[in-house]
């Protein structure tokens, strides 16, 4: 919904702010999933797609709560709508299959993941460093071993 706001330029601080968030969001989302990747005993598809199925059973009746109302481009129904295509996104990531097959029913959530171009001298940068602009490919190797 604060995307939403943004697209309508609305609340340019939270919308900044919300920017940030969804961005570590991401990289956590991408990050849990290459983990997963690496799990020896990895829980059953089935148990799988049902903790998704629950995260969004759950998530919807927040939603439904939370958006009483319908707004120009927003409401509860294409909101659960999103909530399913993110999850079935996220299913595949997850080597399963998905249950909703539901569509992104809005174009900003798409626009927001294009790498964002920021002149710093207009606005706060938003954007993390590109990989090889100070550090080299070498220094970010992923590996299970390090000792704490």
């Amino acid at each position: 919904a604060i995307f939403w706001l943004k697209k309508r330029g609305l609340m340019p601080g939270l919308t900044f702010s919300n920017e940030l968030i969804s961005r570590d969001e991401g990289l956590h989302c991408d990050f849990a999933c290459l983990l997963f990747s690496y799990l020896v005993q990895k829980p059953s598809k089935d148990r799988v797609v049902g903790i998704i199925r629950d995260a969004v059973a759950i998530e919807q009746e927040f939603l439904s709560d939370a958006l009483p109302v319908s707004l120009i481009g927003m409401n509860c129904k294409l909101m659960c709508q999103y909530i399913e295509f993110v999850a079935d996104r996220l299913l595949t990531e997850l080597g399963c299959e998905k249950i909703y097959n539901s569509t992104n029913p809005f174009d900003f959530m798409t626009i927001i993941s294009t790498d964002g171009k920021t002149n710093f001298f207009e606005k706060k940068v938003g954007e993390y460093q590109k990989e090889g602009v100070i550090s080299s490919s070498g220094d970010n190797v992923f590996t299970t071993d390090a000792d704490f």
